[in-house]
């Protein structure tokens, strides 16, 4: 009998031992158990953006901050418009006269990966080899003028591209064989990082507004620019919904080849200037020194000075009183013309303004 009593009662003790541990657990203890069934996610990884020096957009990453830019020569023949691509996502974009009275574009990137395919490439001129020196550029093009632009060629980083360059390549557009020739972004930057220094500064271009800050400017309404370079008049439209500046050749839209997206632009320039010819009578003379121009964004215009000087300087912009501006945040068009044979012309929805820098 008493042994049964003795096992009963050993029981007992168990069961109330067991219900202890589960009811009466350390506050710390609970917790501890909590937490552990409760699955962690991972700490994603926040990148760094920092300001691009070339738009003045919040929308450089981290890696790409020391980058240094690069310019490519781009064809704008009449034929050559239709086959451009890349252009929406340079930063900068200068034009101005070649041979013949027609145009030739230099596309600045700051971060060249971001365009899949550029082009199509032309050769180096004179002026363009000044404009990307005063980026601080990598000079992209295919091939260059022997008499006037290539001894200057010495003073920049360039790579002259053709057919079995890394990063190359001729795409079959319709065009003869010299207006095929594109670069990709992704292939090309690696093998010019690998050539070239960085001795990337990060120097704003001009001086930018905060992103968010709409400018306006005092000189008149420019809903519609046109300037009239010698063979195709370059034109730029407004539209008041996104805040950018269309471009159009003549009364055409542009749009590029690959992706079929419109080139839009935050802000427009028109450097007015003297250009003349060499003394071969062939290849054109374009002073950067400085002079008259015009600055227009957000549907309107003021007029400006600007000036470049030594061939490394960067083009600064100011009022007419040598005074800086506001400069929207953005990507910039940057036309310069002959101030003797070319007026630019801005128009508002209710007036026509006719403008010369003489």
């Amino acid at each position: 009998m008493f042994k049964k009593v003795l096992a009963i009662m050993l029981c007992l003790s168990l069961v109330m031992a067991l219900a202890g541990c589960s009811l009466f657990k350390h506050p710390d203890d609970v917790e501890a158990s909590s937490v552990a069934t409760v699955s962690k996610k991972p700490e994603t990884e926040k990148k760094v953006v920092l300001t691009n020096p070339l738009t003045g957009l919040n929308d450089l990453k981290e890696d790409n901050a020391d980058a240094r830019p690069v310019a490519i020569m781009v064809n704008n023949i009449t034929q050559a418009q239709a086959v451009q691509t890349g252009l929406g996502y340079a930063d900068i974009v200068y034009e101005t006269e070649v041979e013949g009275g027609v145009t030739r574009l230099m596309a600045v990137f700051k971060n060249l990966k971001s365009a899949k395919q550029i082009g199509s490439v032309r050769s180096a001129r004179y002026p363009y080899v000044d404009l990307a020196l005063g980026h601080n550029a990598i000079y992209v093009h295919c091939g260059q003028d022997p008499t006037y632009c290539a001894p200057h060629l010495k003073d920049i980083d360039d790579m002259s591209v053709d057919t079995n360059s890394t990063g190359a390549k001729r795409i079959k557009n319709g065009l003869s064989s010299e207006h095929t020739l594109y670069v990709f972004g992704n292939e090309l930057w690696p093998a010019l990082a690998s050539k070239f220094k960085s001795t990337e500064t990060n120097t704003p271009w001009q001086n930018f507004a905060p992103e968010k800050e709409t400018v306006t400017l005092s000189g008149g309404a420019a809903d519609r620019i046109t300037i009239p370079f010698p063979i195709l008049k370059t034109v730029f439209k407004f539209d008041a919904k996104t805040g950018l500046y269309t471009r159009y050749s003549k009364d055409k839209e542009l749009k590029d080849y690959v992706t079929g997206e419109s080139i839009k632009v935050k802000n427009v320039f028109v450097l007015l200037t003297a250009i003349t010819d060499y003394p071969d009578g062939k290849h054109r003379r374009v002073d950067l020194t400085g002079g008259d121009g015009f600055y227009a964004t957000n549907g309107t215009v003021m007029p400006i000075k600007w000036q470049k000087g030594g061939a490394t300087a960067s083009i600064k912009i100011t009022d007419t009183n040598g005074k800086d501006i506001k400069v929207s945040a953005g990507k910039s068009w940057v036309c310069i013309p002959n101030k003797s044979t070319c007026t630019p012309i801005f128009e508002g929805q209710q007036t026509t303004t006719t403008t010369t820098g003489n």
